[in-house]
């Protein structure tokens, strides 16, 4: 049997490891990404100080070296290879392209120039190919006051990004120039905005205390904030990681001001209601929230305008649709039952999801694991019962790409790559520097 996964990140490569690591029936796997490299949001969405949560990249990694485990990467599906030619290839497809665009806040002023998504400057500081360079080399540079909106790990990734020292962030694979950017950085303030309080905040307590641990920047809380109310008191109570959150977030309200040259003001019950500006946004009109009794943030009416010619949106990422798959809009989904997509409700035969594309983005790395386990299990299920429709192009995937003048970088091409940044990272006493440059990508991966 053969599969195509599309979608190197973790659920596309645990779904290539699923399939080739059972015996009822034999598989060989080509794992597709329009990117050249694979590993998708470990690689260019984890923060690359975080290098034990990137380690996760050396498991992924040695998948591609199974027997029967293919990467086929820099090939776009829906333009140098269609859904229809895909199915003419392989007897099923496994969807697992991920949900990378950023959610918007949708107020007045969003968007001004200096307000950008977190998607895009998280894209920026791993070296994503695609990423704006222009703007956030003249945004990083130029501004003294920052706000970040949520409260998830990729906000609390975000401010200490900005707050951080080049020092501080030098042992990691950032590109040479984004090194050179940050360390031009004006930012003395940056405002940490959630909307609901410190008990329905989405961080884990690792990476939030982190941010009163940095070298010359210090936490500011106003003491107001971690007043909790009945409900959240009950939660804080009963749930031990939300404890552990107030807990740190108590503590940092009681620090006594250190002189740092840079502050982090974590402000909760707080909403962005407008941003203002004239070329550039310049201030954030931010309305004072409570809490109803079922959790959710109503405004106060009571408003606070924040000085900030950087605005970075981190309120969760969003799916996209792909060609003519099935896609539900007001979910940003592909619409499935236990992993097999569904057209209105009926099953497409031969398609199936996992990842973030199928559940939306939520859970961390390992919970990827589990859900391509169960789609692979309805995909080998439909496979015994004869469900899988039959390929019929007998050049497969290479007679179509060589057809499109498409050259795909390859598992060994990736290999090739890997060494490259690894000597890259070498002269400048790193493990390794991200080669950024598509182009450079493709030198590199023989292409």
């Amino acid at each position: 049997m053969r599969v195509a996964v599309v979608g190197s990140g973790p659920s596309g490569v645990y779904a290539a490891d699923a399939l080739v690591s059972q015996d009822d029936v034999p598989v060989e796997v080509d794992i597709i990404d329009r990117l050249p490299v694979p590993f998708g949001l470990v690689r260019y969405g984890v923060a690359p100080d975080h290098l034990s949560i990137r380690s996760v990249r050396d498991t992924l990694d040695k998948v591609l070296d199974k027997p029967g485990v293919r990467f086929l990467g820099n090939v776009t599906v829906g333009e140098d290879v269609s859904m229809a030619e895909l199915h003419e290839c392989y007897d099923a497809i496994v969807l697992t392209y991920g949900a990378s665009r950023d959610r918007r806040l949708g107020i007045p002023g969003e968007d001004l120039d200096g307000s950008v998504a977190a998607t895009d400057f998280v894209a920026w500081y791993c070296g994503h190919p695609d990423a704006d360079r222009a703007t956030f080399e003249r945004l990083v540079p130029t501004a003294t006051s920052a706000v970040v909106v949520g409260v998830g790990n990729v906000a609390v990734d975000v401010t200490r990004v900005l707050a951080k020292t080049v020092g501080e962030l030098d042992h990691t694979d950032m590109p040479q120039h984004v090194f050179d950017t940050l360390a031009q950085s004006q930012v003395t303030d940056v405002y940490l905005l959630g909307r609901r309080g410190p008990a329905q905040a989405a961080f884990t307590t690792k990476e939030l205390k982190e941010l009163g641990e940095l070298v010359d920047a210090e936490v500011i809380v106003r003491p107001e904030d971690v007043e909790l109310d009945e409900a959240s008191a009950a939660v804080a109570a009963s749930e031990r990681a939300v404890g552990r959150n107030v807990d740190v977030i108590r503590e940092w309200s009681l620090r006594a001001p250190e002189g740092k040259r840079r502050r982090i003001h974590v402000r909760f019950l707080s909403r962005p209601v407008e941003m203002l500006g004239d070329d550039r946004v310049r201030s954030v009109v931010v309305e004072r929230t409570r809490l109803t009794p079922e959790g959710k943030a109503e405004g106060t009416g009571e408003m606070e305008e924040i000085a900030a010619d950087l605005v970075v949106r981190s309120v969760g990422y969003r799916g996209t649709a792909l060609g003519d798959v099935p896609f539900d809009s007001d979910r940003n989904v592909i619409p499935h039952t236990a992993g097999r997509v569904e057209r209105d409700g009926v099953v497409v035969p031969g398609e199936y999801v996992a990842g973030w594309i199928k559940r939306g983005p939520t859970g961390i790395i390992g919970t990827n694991k589990k859900d391509a386990v169960q789609t692979v299990a309805s995909l080998l299920e439909d496979a015994a019962a004869g469900r899988l429709p039959q390929p019929g192009r007998p050049g497969g995937i290479d007679g179509v790409l060589d057809e499109h003048g498409v050259r795909a970088v390859t598992t060994a091409g990736w290999r090739a790559i890997d060494a490259a940044e690894r000597s890259l990272g070498a002269t400048r006493g790193r493990d390794r520097t991200t080669i950024h440059d598509r182009d450079d990508l493709l030198a590199a991966g023989g292409v």
